[in-house]
């Protein structure tokens, strides 16, 4: 069972139907109303464990004959789920924190990049919320520079340029799982010059007691 509380809905709905935590529910609602995921995508997933989020990526790779890949890449050893993963979804255990983008990249079909990056990071909660939230800043902006590279994040508000070192195709999108806070506007201000269209979302099945949002980023400008 993934997060605190006592089973709800969405945590006997992922036991049903064969996904291994609730979380797969936010997945499959951005992926419905964003359609991130197509056949033949090549998606990088930080921070997958449990892999709930490696199999609803799969699920929407289609058929083996399309191709695609799903790199799952998280601190703990994760075992890639039987139930709607195949071969093409593989798992790496290392810190995200220390990987360089070429280490990354070097994951990719042909080293080419993804054409969609997931973070559903989270830090070790400690309670304190400004704590938190500081720490869930700090892990999103490593995903957004895995995705973008450096010469995005430090370019102006006007700039349309992005660094070639980062993992994310042109035209790739880029989820990022955040703790509310004022430092979510930061990500607000580097991202809306980068990326075709970037927007919020609290997925239903978010516990009523968490503060997670995500920042769903379509369409990176090449």
């Amino acid at each position: 069972m993934s997060g605190a509380g006592a089973p709800d809905f969405f945590y006997r709905e992922a036991q049903r139907l064969g996904y291994v935590a609730r979380s797969a529910f936010k997945l499959l609602q951005i992926q419905k109303q964003y359609k991130l995921i197509t056949p033949g995508s090549s998606v990088l997933d930080l921070g997958c464990a449990p892999g709930a989020w490696l199999q609803v990526a799969c699920q929407n790779l289609g058929t083996l004959k399309n191709g695609g890949s799903v790199v799952g890449i998280d601190l703990k050893k994760v075992k890639v789920p039987s139930h709607f993963c195949d071969a093409r979804v593989k798992t790496v255990s290392a810190d995200v924190m220390n990987l360089t983008r070429h280490q990354v990249r070097a994951l990719s079909p042909q080293h080419k990049g993804f054409s969609v990056v997931l973070s559903d990071m989270c830090p070790l909660v400690s309670g304190i919320s400004t704590t938190d939230a500081a720490l869930s800043a700090e892990l999103g902006m490593r995903a957004l520079n895995l995705a973008v590279g450096d010469a995005a994040l430090s370019c102006p508000d006007d700039c349309k340029t992005r660094d070639d070192d980062g993992v994310l195709q042109p035209r790739g999108h880029l989820v990022i799982k955040l703790l509310e806070s004022e430092d979510i506007q930061e990500f607000n201000r580097i991202c809306k010059p980068l990326f075709r269209k970037a927007s919020w979302l609290r997925p239903k099945a978010t516990r009523s007691s968490s503060r997670e949002i995500y920042l769903i980023c379509q369409g990176l400008q090449s």
